[in-house]
């Protein structure tokens, strides 16, 4: 949930990311010459240990957001919101590489860089996770776990959809009120239907939306 200026330095840092990461994966491991360095302490931005957890989904290979329709429908449905636009906002924010490495490095960069596929914050999720099903889930198994980011998402969008006005005099849609408090937070969602003008990022993650909506809908079709 980032702009166009976030999301160019995101594209050059996780280019240089991956060419190194290439690289040294080339060679079979460190550079000639190279001293191992000691193992990083465990700490907030690290993976998990242990095994995965039972609902963990395949993270290898090209990012779609349509191979993952089925839990889209399923999440969606669970929390009561339109699966189409739970599936349009993963489009919106498939815009940078979804591979575990280059998301938990890109976060070494930015430490307060957003997870998963979904691209969640830690206070977001920590926030939307409580009483619910997955609240024994740290938010940093979202880059492992596809299923776990997009059941996050779906609640959040259904917490967001509780605090919206029964009616509003802006003329933006429900779904459009519920991608742009996806994007910018509650207190911007209520602002906005109340007729406040999004800012340039916030009307480009809209314009964004609707570009993706009909292929949304496609994807997330029985």
């Amino acid at each position: 949930m980032t702009g166009t200026r976030s999301r160019r330095r995101w594209l050059a840092v996780v280019a240089l990311a991956a060419v190194c990461y290439v690289a040294v994966r080339a060679v079979g491991g460190l550079p000639a010459g190279s001293t191992p360095r000691p193992a990083p302490s465990v700490s907030a931005s690290a993976p998990p240990t242990g095994p995965a957890h039972p609902s963990a989904t395949a993270t290898a290979g090209p990012y779609d957001p349509a191979d993952h329709a089925a839990q889209v429908r399923r999440r969606a449905g669970q929390a009561g919101v339109g699966a189409q636009l739970l599936m349009a906002i993963l489009y919106n924010e498939s815009y940078k590489p979804h591979e575990p490495d280059l998301e938990r490095a890109w976060q070494k960069y930015k430490p307060d860089a957003a997870f998963g596929i979904a691209n969640m914050h830690r206070a977001t999720f920590d926030a939307t996770k409580k009483d619910r099903d997955f609240a024994n889930r740290s938010w940093n198994e979202l880059p492992d776990d596809r299923d776990l980011a997009i059941e996050a998402a779906a609640w959040y969008l259904h917490d967001l959809a509780a605090v919206l006005p029964a009616h509003w005099t802006a003329p933006y849609s429900r779904d459009d009120l519920l991608a742009l408090g996806y994007n910018t937070g509650p207190g911007n969602m209520l602002a906005f239907a109340r007729g406040a003008t999004p800012g340039s990022q916030a009307q480009s993650y809209l314009d964004k939306l609707h570009e993706n909506w009909a292929q949304a809908g496609r994807a997330v079709r029985p």
